[in-house]
């Protein structure tokens, strides 16, 4: 439930990073076209010590490309580019209201159909926007990726993609290090002599939230997976959800909240 978000690891230097947190551990390995470092990525991936079909490699399809002609287009540019037979999971990366909906889920299904993908899903689905997809009922829904952390617990989201069996995974888990000096979360780290960090990763995983932090480091990428030795309480996990603090740290396209979260 924990993997490796890529956004900005590109060329050589990201390339060994990316091999590097495969052989550390990391399986799950979260891109997109328009991060355009699909080459970094396939390189990591075939320096690694790790056969593919243990790894669990994400892309995403750009907003302007969700026409069924683009989206088969985009896949396979992605494969070319990541240097792969299948994708674990190709995921709509933004919403668009200028495509017809029901185009883009049949061009999803198309790619489960000819097995260049094993999964699809969607990211950045506001509650009311996964209802239209569901509604549809066109395609299976495995994965809503969205913005996710302690500074924005979108408890509904979860709760609806809990019922209908959607995993929800978790970008800027840490809310690109603005909550790492929290108060609760010290308190917290200081009981289990943990990171602030790794509290924030495990509250989540707790709530059976995935997560892709993003890291470069090599110790970083070490310490953000060094989660299992240790359980948070009922209690912390409460304390943790009653914080107060709201912050979005990723923009959305005008017009999303319209219609409720």
């Amino acid at each position: 439930m924990l993997g490796l978000g890529t956004f900005d690891l590109r060329g050589e230097e990201g390339a060994s990073s990316i091999a590097s947190a495969i052989n550390h551990g990391y399986r799950h390995l979260d891109t997109a076209l328009g991060y355009e470092n699909h080459d970094a990525v396939g390189q990591g991936i075939a320096r690694s010590a790790i056969a593919r079909d243990e790894l669990f490699v994400t892309s995403k399809i750009p907003r302007d490309e969700l026409s069924f002609d683009d989206i088969q287009r985009a896949c396979e540019r992605s494969l070319r580019e990541l240097g792969l037979s299948y994708l674990d999971l190709f995921l709509v990366h933004w919403p668009n209201n200028d495509v017809p909906l029901a185009d883009t889920l049949r061009g999803l299904a198309h790619l489960l159909d000819t097995g260049q993908v094993k999964n699809v899903g969607v990211s950045n689905f506001t509650t009311w926007r996964l209802r239209e997809v569901l509604e549809l009922d066109m395609v299976p829904i495995a994965v809503n990726q969205v913005e996710y952390h302690v500074y924005l617990n979108q408890e509904k989201l979860r709760s609806d993609c809990t019922a209908n069996d959607i995993t929800l995974v978790a970008y800027s888990p840490l809310a690109q290090g603005k909550l790492l000096k929290d108060e609760i979360l010290t308190e917290i780290a200081a009981i289990y002599g943990k990171t602030t960090a790794q509290i924030a990763l495990r509250w989540l995983l707790q709530k059976e939230v995935a997560a892709i932090p993003r890291s470069q480091s090599p110790e970083r990428q070490i310490a953000n997976f060094d989660l299992f030795d240790f359980s948070l309480s009922p209690k912390e996990i409460e304390r943790i959800d009653d914080i107060e603090e709201i912050l979005r740290v990723i923009g959305f396209w005008p017009g999303e909240f319209e219609k409720g979260e």
